[in-house]
């Protein structure tokens, strides 16, 4: 017949509730249920930290309240972690997203035409105005390389 654990923490714990506590030590954060450690991640490491908050509240070994209370989150954002756990599991906090880069609006026609403009004298918020874009658009794509400014328009050294 299974046999009841009382809720013995060590001393120095963080009680989540009566079951399960948390103690951040030497960089390292240990979950206790009961007297056992059951999960230790680096202090800075929030993927982990998201994944077995997210871990306990979905098997039901703690609540969404107790985590926000426990640690000060958000608690949209215990939600926003606990649908990732429930629809991607564990793997969904670890996996690299695809980066989103938005497509240069410079085309090599356009492209071409700005480094004329460029070549010709014309500054940068000239340059935007003529080929119909954000002066910010020049300016990334002359710091990507696709665009070089003229010896004479490259930025004074301000300390100097």
């Amino acid at each position: 017949m299974p046999q009841m654990q009382l809720p013995i923490f060590p001393a120095g714990v963080t009680e989540i509730n009566s079951r399960v506590a948390v103690e951040a030590k030497d960089g390292q954060v240990c979950y206790v249920y009961g007297h056992l450690p059951v999960f230790q991640h680096e202090e800075a490491d929030v993927r982990s930290f998201r994944m077995f908050t997210s871990q306990m509240i979905v098997t039901g070994s703690v609540k969404p309240k107790e985590i926000v209370e426990t640690f000060g989150v958000p608690m949209v954002t215990v939600k926003r972690y606990m649908k990732v756990y429930r629809q991607q599991g564990a793997k969904g906090f670890y996996e690299s997203k695809p980066r989103h880069s938005s497509a240069s609006k410079l085309k090599s026609e356009t492209l071409a035409r700005a480094q004329q403009l460029l070549d010709e004298g014309g500054s940068v918020p000239e340059v935007a105005e003529e080929i119909e874009v954000l002066a910010n658009t020049i300016h990334k794509a002359i710091r990507a390389g696709r665009l070089r400014r003229p010896p004479s328009q490259k930025k004074a050294n301000p300390r100097q």
